[in-house]
C-alpha cells in the first residue's frame, strides 16, 4: 500500500485508478451521487476502500451493513465467535437460520444478500497485536466494535503504527460512545492528533465495568453507536464533514441525550501496555 494520502486522509495506491460505477452501482447508489458533499468522485472513493472491522457482534453488525450498504467495496470482518441465541436481541446481522454458525460465515451472507458488489475478506480469529498489524497491510481504516479494553489498546497501537484511521465506540447499558484516532497526523493548529491513551491512560480494574451478559444491555443501543461508527467512516473515506478526531461523542439513551468532550494529547507520548 503506498504511503502517500488521498485528499479525504485514507492512504491509496498512487498508480491505479478509481475504478468507475456500473449502471447497476449508479442507480444503486444514486441518492449518494445527489449529494454535494458525495457525488459520484464520493462514491468511487467508497467503492475503492478497504476496511477492516473487528467484531462482527452488536456495534460490528450495524457498521457492517451500513458500508456494505453504502459501497464500501471490500470489507474485512474479524471474529472468532459462534452467533448464539442471546445474539438476535441487537445483533441483527444474523438470524435465527443461522444460530451455531462463525459470526463471519453469518455476515459475509447477510451482506452478500444485501450488497452483491461487495468483497468480504473473513477473519475467523481473535486478534493480536501481530495478526492485527499483518492484515492491517491491505486495509486502510480500522474499525473497532470490540467489548474489551484488550482489544481497544491492541486495535489503537496496530491502526497507529500502520498509519491508518481507527474508529472505535463502545455501549454500556443504555449508554455509548464514539470517536476517531488519528495520533499519526498533526491537527490544523500543529499540535499532534491525541491518541487512545489520551483519552483512556490505562484500562479499568478487571471486573469494574460488567459485561453485558452479566450487566445487560438494550438492543437498539447497539444500532445507534454501530450507525453513528459507520457514518464516521463514511466521512473518513470520502472526506465529507468533520471527523470526530480529538472529540468524544457519549449518547446517554434513557435521557435522549448526546453530548461531546473534546481532549487532546497529553503532552509526553504515553507507554503502551503489554
Amino acid at each position: 500500500m503506498s504511503d502517500r494520502a488521498s485528499p479525504d486522509g485514507l492512504q491509496r495506491d498512487s498508480i491505479a485508478p478509481m475504478e468507475p460505477l456500473s449502471p447497476d452501482e449508479i442507480a444503486r447508489y444514486h441518492r449518494h451521487i445527489l449529494l454535494p458533499e458525495i457525488g459520484g468522485a464520493g462514491q468511487q472513493k467508497l467503492k475503492a476502500a478497504r476496511v477492516l472491522v473487528i467484531g462482527a457482534g452488536g456495534l460490528g453488525a450495524p457498521i457492517l451493513q451500513y458500508l456494505a450498504a453504502a459501497g464500501v467495496g471490500t470489507l474485512g470482518i474479524a471474529d472468532d465467535d459462534r452467533v448464539s441465541l442471546s445474539n438476535l436481541q441487537r445483533q441483527v446481522i444474523h438470524d435465527s437460520g443461522t444460530i451455531g454458525e462463525m459470526k463471519t460465515e453469518s455476515a459475509a451472507i447477510a451482506i452478500a444478500r444485501l450488497n452483491p458488489h461487495i468483497k468480504v475478506i473473513r477473519f475467523t480469529e481473535r486478534l493480536s497485536a501481530d495478526r492485527a498489524r499483518l492484515h492491517l497491510s491491505g486495509f486502510d481504516l480500522l474499525i473497532d466494535g470490540s467489548d474489551n479494553f484488550d482489544t481497544r489498546y491492541m486495535a489503537a497501537d496496530a491502526a497507529e503504527d500502520a498509519r491508518i484511521p481507527l474508529v472505535t465506540g463502545a455501549v454500556g447499558r443504555f449508554d455509548g460512545s464514539l470517536t476517531v484516532l488519528k495520533p499519526y497526523e498533526a491537527a490544523e493548529d500543529g499540535t499532534q492528533n491525541p491518541g487512545y491513551r489520551d483519552l483512556f491512560p490505562e484500562a479499568p480494574p478487571a471486573g469494574l465495568i460488567p459485561a453485558c451478559a452479566e450487566a445487560g444491555i438494550i438492543g437498539a443501543l447497539t444500532g445507534v453507536i454501530g450507525t453513528l461508527m459507520a457514518m464516521e467512516a463514511i466521512k473518513l473515506i470520502t472526506g465529507a464533514g468533520e471527523p470526530l478526531v480529538g472529540r468524544l461523542l457519549l449518547y446517554d439513551a434513557l435521557s435522549a441525550r448526546f453530548d461531546t468532550i473534546r481532549y487532546k494529547r497529553r503532552g509526553a507520548k504515553q507507554s503502551r501496555t503489554a
